[in-house]
């Protein structure tokens, strides 16, 4: 049953993936993705139903509009399956439940945001403040137990219910974490006289603290830091490119941190913590 229940989680997840390539498309250039119609970017002709199945249509077509030929972004497929492969794996880890839909929703927008940040350096505000509300809203059926809120209520002998306490959490890791990035883009701007970081950075953060809480978002900023910087330096290297030259689309670092801060960054930090 169980399998089954992924399986069909997967399926939706490609239709998700499709939906979200359009996300990815429009969103940053301030289209709408109601109307109009699925297009070829080459050509603009409407795209049929039978040529807009996700994956199968690209296979059959072999990368090219049916129209004019026109190359197909590898980009398609690849966020298709992408998609696919997070619902499959977290409805088989957690079962058909609300913390599995928490996650799938969680990866969908960190997809959409790492593709989007990579594609046009611009990390849409639907995707960012509104994932941020849903993160909170989640915060009310799923628990989000940080210690900083619950250990503040403690020791003001203030009261309150489990998802009272979740949501607040919520709250402040959107805040925290994001805080800290904005911080430490205003310093390096006023060292260096040149912006570091855009603001769709600290905001993709917010979103992030209020899905993951503030043990997990920090976790999710030192993973994407550390990432960002490596590949960075690779890049300086093999290119022999100045640093002031390379512009670091953070967003796609802060999404690959946020993956592996649901997969692996829960047993991390907990060992990390039992080692302080």
């Amino acid at each position: 049953m169980l399998l089954l229940e992924a399986l069909l989680a997967g399926l939706f997840g490609l239709l998700i993936g499709s939906f979200l390539n359009v996300c990815i498309y429009r969103w940053p250039r301030g289209l709408s993705v109601v109307r109009p119609r699925s297009f070829c970017t080459g050509c603009e002709k409407p795209i049929a139903w039978y040529d807009n199945v996700p994956v199968a249509s690209y296979l059959l077509l072999r990368g090219k509009c049916r129209h004019c030929r026109a190359p197909i972004a590898w980009r398609y497929p690849l966020v298709e399956v992408l998609t696919a492969a997070a619902f499959f794996w977290f409805v088989w880890r957690f079962g058909a439940s609300v913390g599995a839909a928490k996650y799938c929703v969680f990866s969908a927008i960190l997809i959409a945001l790492t593709f989007a940040d990579l594609e046009t350096r611009l990390l849409p505000d639907e995707l960012t403040i509104g994932g941020a509300l849903m993160g909170v809203v989640f915060a009310w059926f799923t628990p989000v137990v940080d210690s900083t809120v619950h250990l503040l209520a403690l020791l003001a002998g203030f009261s309150a219910g489990q998802r009272t306490l979740s949501i607040a959490e919520s709250l402040v890791a959107a805040l925290v974490p994001a805080g800290i990035l904005w911080l430490t883009g205003y310093l390096f701007e006023k060292i260096r006289h040149r912006e570091g970081l855009g603001f769709g950075d600290v905001k993709m953060m917010a979103m992030m603290g209020a899905f993951l809480g503030t043990r997990g978002a920090l976790f999710a900023l030192v993973a994407g830091s550390l990432l960002g910087s490596i590949v960075g330096l690779a890049y300086i290297r093999i290119t022999r490119k100045n640093a002031s030259e390379y512009e670091l689309p953070f967003g796609v670092f802060l999404g690959i941190g946020g993956m592996l801060a649901i997969t692996v960054g829960g047993p991390m930090v907990e060992w990390y913590a039992g080692k302080l």
